[in-house]
Parts: structure tokens; C-alpha cells; sequence
């Protein structure tokens, strides 16, 4: 495997940029409240550009849009931050298909070699960003391709070898087709990296230095790093791997959207699910997030909600991929009124009227609170964002609140808002080695409830132990758990009468057993026919 070239030249610092008070060291200072307003079309796009602009009804660019595109248009490397839903993917995009219009090829080898490569941490946010660019170079003629895992394999591995001039995918499935020389990263002029700070949190940084050091170098390739945080990590990936970054953002000491509400509700565990319930039967034709921090509480949320007679879905990393996409559409679309997803559904997902956003558990990652309640309010809208802070996961309130700079509004639910939910007996599960019967009911407390709660007197660990073995059971090869039990009711040898259990030969108890055990041994052949040899 090759490393790192040593003669790369260092790259120094994160550069600023003048319309943007983005310091080296880190620290930003407060954007201007009046931010001029820039058309497309005073841009200097190409007309394919352009037309794909106005195909997607935008005329005038939203403040990072307005920050980085007179920046990424010149060729230079750009960091980019804002909150989400502002319009990043549109920035990049357009940046990208500009660049691609207005230069020619430059490398002219294998012609399985992109030009643009896009890389996102999740499967919906790859798909998101191929209808924004679907809309965004419809006129462009160049050739996108998108590769994630969970579909068609074989058909994107063909793909991917007649060579994309855009190609976008996961970390995992670019990778995977890399390595097998499907394609080869020798070509790329301009590489995208979306959400950086998620890709840390995926595990997903040393894939994408693998990549990096197979690329031309910086300052060979225009580097574009988006996301809405930026800690120290993702900068210290931009220092190693771009070429005099410029940073551009856009409110970054305000995390959260202004027309977010936010509210914190104190609960137990144990009615955790009625007060769930009772807010969302109050939700009149809005849609409704609820994200949990395990997908064992996704899937028993699922469970509860079908026995109280409620529509929702669950969406998790292990959800097969069709079945994502669909119950993604249905949620669109408004037919599925209630989705349930972990925290790889905070990102990504471009939609459109989420009036209600609940965390049933505080995320234990601060950075995913802003990223689970920027689902609502996008694009100028009002949303509500509802946290239960309960015994099992309060302890994490601290770190999203120094994250966010402020206290949480904390409410008091009334009477009114609990409420009367059935409690029904959860199917066992399997154990792990599929040999029976596991742990049976919700589990903890209800969905999720933690240490205790409602459910336990249904559900509890009393249905989830393995059933007892009955003494006359053999527990193995040779009847050991005989031997045991048989032990076990043999009377000790001080003389004293017992069971004749043991005593069969008609001798002392400790004899008797000690013959039965014998007589159980399996004799080995002394010599060939089972004849003792004659000693010489």
C-alpha cells in the first residue's frame, strides 16, 4: 500500500475569506444581519448551468450559496459551513458542473477515470444529492453516476467502468470498487466531501484518506469540504489534504435554524411512550419525526405504535435498502404520518413540511441534536422540536446544551398530554445463535424505557431466561448431567442411610456411585484384539 507523498508541499493555514469573519485559529465572529442579495445569473455560469437553475426555480442565491460559489467558481479549495437545509448541496453542485463545462479533460488514460467524485457518509443523502443534481445539469451533457450499497452490485460495477464524468457514492461501495481497479482516481479534478464531520462519526476517515492520497495532490485538484459543524478533526483533514482552503459560513455561532421551538420535557422512563403518544395524537397533518438512539427501541417504538392502533415506521442503518427508499417516499408523500429512525437519518434527508421533530432519547453525540431538529423549519418554515429528558439519558443534556451555547427551554407536561396506551406482551426474540427462545417482551421498561417502567410486569427478564432444564435431561456426551444429578442425591458416606439411589451393588453409597461411574467409562483396547499384551 503507498503512503503519503513526503515532498507535498505543507499547506498552510485555512485563509480567509474577506466577506467572511472566519479566523485561522477556529474562532468566527457574527456574520452581518443584512446579506446582499446575488442572482445566478450575475455569476458568470455557463448557460447549461443556468438552465438547470431555473429548472429548479431558484433565482437568487441563499447566504453560503452567495459566500462560496464567487470563491469555488475561481478554482480555489473551500470549506464550507451553514446550517442544514440552506442550499450546501446546491453550492457544490453547481461549482462542480461549472468547473467541468468550462475546462477540458486533463487526463487522458484509462477512461474509467472520473472527473468529479462526491463522496457522502449515508445511502440517503448520496440519493438526495443525485436529484439535486439531476435537476441542477439536465442541460450540462455530462454523465453522473451514483453508487451506494444495498442495490445493484453487479449493474453499478458495470457502470462504473465505462467511466462517469461525475460520480457519487458512499464511502464503503467507492472504495470496495477501487480496490478492485474498476475505476481509478488518477483523473480527478475536483472532489466534494459532504457532512465531513459525519464521516469521523461512521468510521469512515481512514477510507477517505486512502482515497485522498490516490488522487492528484493538492493544488492539482480543487478540494470542497461542506458540512454544518467543523470541529477540530475535519480541520486538521483540511489542512493535510487541501491546497489554501477558504472558509466560508454562514451564522455558525447560531447551530440551530431561528424558527426552530424547542422545548425539553422531564419523564420517566415508564411514561416515556404515553406522553409519545399523547403529543403526537394532538399533531393535526403535520409530519413527524421521532429519532431514537438505539435500534432496539426503534423497533419496539414500531411494535407499541401497531398495538395503539398507530401508523409509523422504523428506519435504521440495517433496513434493507428498497424498504428504506420506500417508506422514505411514503413520508414524503404524507401517506406515513410518523417515522422512527436513528441517527442515520438526521442527515441527509432533504424534506420538505417536518412540522414536528421528537428526540424520544437526548442523543449521546451533541452535534446529532442539531442535526435531528434540523429536519423541520427548512427553508424558511416554523417547526417544533420535543426532547424527553429521561433517567436513562439525561446525563448527556449537559454536552448538547454547551454545544449549542444555551439552555434547552425545559416545559411541564400537563395530565392532558399522557396518554392511556395498551401494554402489550412483545413476541420473544432469538437468541443471537438462533437456538430458541431469547429475551421475551419490550424489554426495557416499555420502548427504550431504560433501567425500569411500565411493561416489566408483562415483559420483563421473568419470560426472557432460558427454560429450566429438567433433571432427568441429559446435558451432554457421556450423560455428565446425570452424573451430577445422580451426585447430587447421593447421601454423603458417614454412614447414615440414604436413597438406594446410588447403592446398587449392594455396598456402602460412596462405593455404589463410584462403580456406576466407573462402569460408564468407555474401556480403551488394551492391545491389538483387545488382548492385554504378555510382558517379555
Amino acid at each position: 500500500m503507498s503512503t503519503e507523498s513526503n515532498d507535498t508541499p505543507a499547506t498552510p493555514p485555512v485563509e480567509t475569506d474577506p466577506q467572511v469573519e472566519a479566523q485561522a485559529d477556529g474562532e468566527t465572529t457574527e456574520a452581518p444581519e443584512e446579506e446582499p442579495v446575488v442572482r445566478f445569473d450575475e455569476l458568470n455560469l455557463p448557460l447549461q448551468v443556468l438552465a438547470g437553475v431555473a429548472h429548479s426555480g431558484f433565482h437568487q442565491c441563499t447566504p453560503i450559496q452567495a459566500k462560496s460559489l464567487p470563491v469555488g467558481l475561481t478554482g480555489r479549495d473551500v470549506l464550507g459551513q451553514a446550517q442544514t437545509g440552506t442550499g450546501k448541496t446546491a453550492a457544490f453542485l453547481i461549482t462542480v458542473f461549472s468547473r467541468l463545462l468550462k475546462e477540458p479533460r486533463r487526463y487522458q488514460g484509462n477512461k474509467s477515470a472520473p472527473r468529479a467524485l462526491v463522496i457522502a457518509p449515508t445511502r440517503e443523502l448520496v440519493v438526495q444529492i443525485e436529484k439535486d443534481a439531476e435537476l441542477l445539469g439536465r442541460e450540462t451533457g455530462l454523465k453522473r453516476l451514483v453508487v451506494y450499497g444495498g442495490v445493484g452490485y453487479e449493474q453499478q460495477r458495470t457502470d462504473i467502468g465505462d467511466g462517469p464524468d461525475v460520480l457519487v457514492g458512499t464511502p464503503g461501495r467507492l472504495i470496495d470498487y477501487f480496490r478492485q481497479g474498476v475505476y481509478t482516481l488518477e483523473g480527478i479534478e475536483i472532489l466534494v466531501v459532504d457532512e465531513a464531520d459525519r464521516m469521523f462519526d461512521m468510521g469512515f476517515v481512514d477510507d477517505l484518506r486512502f482515497m485522498m492520497r490516490r488522487m492528484p495532490p493538492p493544488g492539482e485538484r480543487q478540494t470542497l469540504l461542506y458540512s454544518a459543524t467543523f470541529p477540530q478533526r475535519v480541520k486538521e483533514l483540511a489542512y493535510d489534504y487541501m491546497h489554501e482552503p477558504v472558509s466560508v459560513a454562514v451564522s455558525p455561532e447560531r447551530t440551530t435554524a431561528d424558527k426552530i421551538t424547542e422545548a425539553m420535557y422531564f419523564v420517566g422512563n415508564h411514561e416515556k411512550f404515553s406522553l409519545l403518544v399523547g403529543i403526537l395524537r394532538g399533531i393535526i397533518g403535520g409530519k413527524t419525526m421521532v429519532f431514537v438512539n438505539t435500534k432496539r427501541v426503534g423497533e419496539d417504538l414500531e411494535f407499541w405504535f401497531a398495538a395503539n392502533g398507530m401508523q409509523a415506521s422504523f428506519i435504521s442503518g440495517d433496513v434493507p435498502q428498497k424498504k428504506r427508499l420506500r417508506l422514505l417516499e411514503e413520508f414524503k408523500s404524507g401517506e406515513l404520518p410518523v417515522l422512527i429512525a436513528t441517527d442515520v437519518a438526521s442527515r441527509g434527508l432533504h424534506i420538505d413540511d417536518v412540522s414536528h421533530v421528537i428526540n424520544y432519547d437526548v442523543p449521546q453525540d451533541a452535534e446529532d441534536y442539531v442535526h435531528r431538529i434540523g429536519r423541520t423549519a427548512r427553508a424558511g418554515a416554523e417547526g417544533d422540536a420535543i426532547t424527553f429528558g429521561c433517567e436513562t439519558y439525561s446525563e448527556y443534556l449537559l454536552g448538547v446544551e454547551n454545544f449549542i451555547g444555551r439552555k434547552i427551554p425545559v416545559a411541564a407536561p400537563t395530565d392532558e398530554l399522557f396518554a392511556e396506551v395498551a401494554m402489550p406482551r412483545r413476541k420473544k426474540r432469538p437468541r443471537p445463535d438462533g437456538s430458541g427462545p431469547g429475551r421475551g417482551g419490550s424489554g426495557r421498561g416499555g420502548p427504550g424505557g431504560g433501567r425500569g417502567g411500565a411493561g416489566r410486569r408483562d415483559s420483563g427478564r421473568g419470560g426472557s431466561s432460558r427454560p429450566p432444564r429438567r433433571r432427568d435431561e441429559g446435558g451432554g456426551s457421556g450423560g455428565g448431567r446425570r452424573d451430577d444429578v445422580a451426585r447430587a442425591q447421593t447421601p454423603a458416606a458417614d454412614g447414615n442411610n440414604g436413597s438406594p439411589s446410588g447403592n446398587q451393588a449392594g455396598g456402602p453409597p460412596a462405593e455404589g456411585a463410584a462403580k456406576k461411574r466407573r462402569r460408564r467409562r468407555r474401556k480403551k483396547p488394551a492391545g491389538e484384539g483387545g488382548a492385554a499384551p504378555t510382558p517379555s
